[in-house]
């Protein structure tokens, strides 16, 4: 058998549950030190039918893809999911048969389509949008913008006609323009719910307890650090005086990390030389978020993470990331700046600028396709 301390990635399942060798439990805190894989039943809900009503339907849209497949296989592995609808342009067929024969719960459907509504018109209850084109050497996230704003575009109008009541996490970049995309379209359909939209910029907070724990000597497990701002470069702010242990940089070394951290998505593109960005991390951020929203759905308290959404926090933006409360419905609480160093602060009052420019161009461009007044 073998030792905890490797953390194989190997798969080992026990019965009716995730190992948490696999999956270590996420999201807040005390989750994250409780050693319970995230979504595992307990022995009352194991008889339950993977249809039943406290499984969530989850539409993976762009599943074929770099994220999507590694995404999909996450998410497979959940015994908290009811079924997974694989939605691509590309032919699904493969890939849900491969998927299908893991031995969790979770049914496996596909849909080989570029009308993404095609998979929705029955109703579902998370959306995950993983689809677009990824980042090429020398490409910043913003220049993904004209090609992946029709795809979140179409998907949040399918959402609106078929399904106005799932919750939709947005993985595709550039997320801090892209989410207003999503929000647009939905607002003009007379859909649009904010406390159910999610820009994944959790992939941050992954990185950033990483790379502390690097520094620290510490199981970057058991590192949290707030982050706010956006999911692109410069905005992209840790705030590591309210980081969990307790960690203190200065001067040079804490300039380093702040850089590293927004400059990791670069680091990725350049070191695959072509050939992808940041896949398997962003898959996995990508599903802890997922599972957090799952577990809040059905009823476990406390769960926080950081996303970027609709907000009111910060008068001079509509969108912003910060660490919220998550509910049965979607955001229960909006937990806000917090305290912030004079260090931090400058970070954020640079970063203002770009994360409305950030958003403009996500309004301006559903504008373009039909109109629509701002949500604020």
């Amino acid at each position: 058998m073998f030792s905890a301390a490797l953390r194989i990635t190997v798969l080992p399942l026990t019965k009716g549950r995730l190992s948490s060798h696999v999956l270590p439990a996420i999201g807040t805190t005390s989750a994250r030190f409780s050693g319970k894989a995230p979504g595992c039943l307990s022995k009352s809900n194991k008889s339950k039918s993977s249809g039943s009503q406290n499984k969530p339907r989850i539409a993976v849209i762009g599943a074929c893809g770099g994220i999507g497949q590694p995404l999909a296989l996450l998410l497979k592995l959940n015994p908290s999911i009811g079924e997974l609808i694989l939605v691509d342009k590309d032919n699904m067929a493969g890939v849900a048969a491969d998927l299908s024969h893991i031995e969790t719960p979770a049914k496996v459907s596909h849909f080989t389509t570029q009308n993404p509504g095609d998979a929705l018109k029955g109703g579902v209850d998370i959306i995950v949008l993983p689809a677009g084109v990824p980042r090429k050497p020398g490409m910043k996230r913003s220049d993904l913008f004209v090609s992946n704003a029709k795809v979140v575009y179409d998907t949040a109008k399918a959402m609106g006609e078929h399904s106005p009541d799932s919750i939709l996490l947005i993985i595709t970049n550039p997320v801090n323009s892209v989410v207003p995309v999503a929000c647009e379209v939905l607002k003009n359909q007379g859909k649009l719910n904010p406390k159910k939209i999610f820009g994944a910029s959790t992939l941050d907070s992954v990185r950033a307890a990483t790379f502390i724990g690097e520094i620290t000597n510490t199981d970057p497990r058991e590192v949290v650090v707030p982050l706010i701002g956006g999911h692109s470069g410069t905005t992209i702010i840790p705030l590591l005086s309210r980081s969990h242990p307790s960690v203190t940089l200065e001067g040079e070394k804490r300039d380093e990390f702040v850089k590293k951290l927004q400059n990791a998505g670069t680091a990725v593109v350049q070191a695959k030389a072509g050939k992808g960005s940041a896949t398997l991390a962003m898959a996995y951020a990508g599903s802890r978020l997922c599972f957090g929203i799952i577990r809040a759905m059905q009823g476990e308290s406390n769960v926080v993470e950081s996303a970027y959404v609709v907000s009111d926090i910060y008068p001079e933006l509509k969108y912003l990331a910060t660490p919220l409360l998550l509910g049965k419905n979607g955001i229960e609480k909006n937990l806000g700046l917090g305290k912030m160093n004079d260090y931090e602060t400058d970070l954020f009052c640079k970063a203002v600028p770009q994360m409305k420019k950030d958003v403009a161009l996500g309004e301006k461009y559903v504008k373009e396709q039909g109109g629509g007044k701002s949500i604020c």
